[in-house]
């Protein structure tokens, strides 16, 4: 696997070592010894998850307060635009996203740590997003930061208004939300 940093040194890129031919292909989508040797990154990953989404839907920017989940995420069908929000306070990059394409073409993942808003926008006609995480679901302590704050101006790359739920619907601008210390 190949580790490509991001402009956020806790942000990576990974790419997967590929072994194809006419036909298919075949890669380790996760190795856990390689995984720690190549990027230093020891969390224990303890959940996987899968959601679908059509076009254009947006989802977040998201993330937990108290049970912080790293994520190590990737699209199997379609594709997104991924972005991720350094919210530590004592971060010398708070404030500050890194966006990414993940597609089932490119095979990339993005390894977004605890400390990290989250979110993606499809820009295919469907994708289907998974991800493993470093801790478990825990709704109470879900926390939702307003994917268009102007203080954070993300270049989402958007034709027309993005699909979002409820809940993101109720996202709170930057300025006003709980951070990581």
């Amino acid at each position: 696997m190949k580790v490509i940093t991001t402009s956020i040194p806790d942000l990576l890129i990974i790419e997967p070592k590929l072994f194809g031919d006419d036909r298919g292909f075949f890669f380790e989508s996760f190795n856990e010894q390689l995984w720690v040797e190549q990027t230093g990154v020891t969390s224990r990953f303890v959940q996987d998850n899968h959601s679908k989404s059509g076009a254009n839907v947006l989802r977040g920017l998201h993330y937990q307060m108290n049970r912080p989940q790293g994520k190590l995420v990737r699209v199997v069908n379609g594709e997104v635009y991924d972005v991720a929000l350094d919210i530590r306070k004592n971060s010398p990059t708070f404030g500050r996203w890194e966006g990414c394409y993940l597609s089932a073409a490119n095979k990339r993942q993005f390894w977004v740590p605890a400390g990290f808003a989250h979110g993606f926008l499809v820009v295919s006609d469907s994708a289907e997003f998974l991800y493993k995480t470093t801790d478990y679901y825990a709704p109470e302590f879900e926390r939702c930061i307003a994917w268009n704050d102007p203080e954070l101006a993300i270049d989402w790359p958007l034709v027309g208004e993005p699909l979002l739920s409820a809940k993101d619907l109720q996202g709170k601008l930057f300025r006003d939300a709980e951070y990581f210390q």
